[in-house]
């Protein structure tokens, strides 16, 4: 068989899972800005062809990877009470999103009606409900969670460097009297993996309201 027929029958060797599970590779080892359709091609020996007979556009394989990040969430072993319920749900979601290299930053980028991603937002909106939120107030509340945890999760991801000299030497010029004031909370061990952690339990307790 040569390597063009061995490459017309990928589609049959091939499957959607498979496409995913070497996007999630590439896209560990050189971070979203890394990822693309041909490079996903070159490491599975097809066409861009054969990747997009699976994944039908970029924007498609984005939507199936982020489900496959957010499915890194388990649900099972939940705690009863809602709070939590709620608190460990989002716990599991940012390790979820943490574990792969620009998680975060694929998910974000994304609004994917998949299996995963449905589950885990039933589960916290049941989790909102049981606790007296009225359908309104738990839909908007989840939201606010999800950017929450988007949000920080890409910063702590981006390796932020700008709260570094530079901004230090702005604080000194006196033109941000607040910022100044409450600069020992700007300063770069903010960033430290116990900070984010802090900052995490902090944010979902100020939006809980607990």
């Amino acid at each position: 068989m040569t390597k063009k027929q061995a490459e017309d029958l990928a589609p049959t060797r091939l499957d959607p899972g498979t496409v995913v599970r070497t996007a999630l590779e590439l896209l560990d080892e050189k971070g979203a800005d890394g990822l693309s359709i041909r490079g996903i091609a070159d490491r599975l020996g097809v066409r861009m062809n054969t990747v997009l007979w699976h994944a039908k556009s970029k924007a498609r394989l984005l939507e199936l990877m982020a489900d496959a990040i957010v499915a890194g969430a388990p649900v099972d072993g939940l705690p009863e009470p809602w709070e939590p319920r709620v608190r460990e749900l989002f716990h599991r979601y940012r390790r979820a999103l943490l574990a792969h290299r620009d998680g975060a930053r694929i998910v974000a980028g994304t609004y994917a009606a998949e299996p995963a991603t449905l589950r885990f937002a039933d589960l916290m909106t049941e989790a909102l409900l049981a606790g007296g939120l009225a359908e309104r107030e738990a839909v908007w509340t989840g939201w606010s969670l999800v950017y929450f945890t988007l949000g920080l999760a890409q910063e702590e991801q981006a390796l932020p460097d700008a709260m570094g000299p530079a901004f230090a030497r702005r604080l000194d010029s006196g033109e941000y009297p607040s910022l100044s004031r409450a600069a020992a909370y700007f300063a770069d061990t903010s960033f430290s993996d116990a900070s984010f952690d802090e900052r995490f339990d902090y944010g979902l307790s100020r939006i809980l309201g607990a």
